[in-house]
């Protein structure tokens, strides 16, 4: 649904109401709405997604990025507070090559995502 990539609410709210739409389905590297709403930082389309059962907050793409990876390496710091929000997201779960969320945000030098992850310990 490249609706939510693009940040286009109302339009994702639209689909959403259609029963052949899958809000959960992953494109071809495996991201799912929910990941690319994160990598762009669109928190209501990001709240609508989790708001459906169907979605797994914490589902990682093919790199095993999930939606929390992906919002904390692009410093999307609204997004990361929501997901951090979710008991069923792991603010530790590292990527295939062992990146976890809190590492890509410091490569990046995202520090108010760095300080959210950090104070986020479980």
């Amino acid at each position: 649904m490249s609706a939510a990539q693009n940040g286009h609410e109302g339009v994702v709210k639209i689909l959403l109401g259609r029963e052949d739409v899958n809000p959960d389905k992953s494109d071809h590297s495996g991201r799912t709405p929910l990941s690319n709403a994160a990598i762009y930082g669109h928190e209501g389309i990001v709240k609508i997604l989790l708001g459906r059962e169907e979605v797994k907050p914490d589902r990682p793409d093919n790199e095993m990025q999930t939606p929390l990876w992906n919002a904390a390496g692009f410093g999307q710091e609204g997004v990361v507070k929501i997901l951090l929000g979710r008991e069923e997201v792991n603010p530790e779960q590292p990527d295939k090559i062992g990146r976890t969320p809190l590492s890509a945000a410091s490569e990046n030098g995202c520090e108010q995502v760095v300080a959210l992850l950090q104070s986020s310990k479980r």
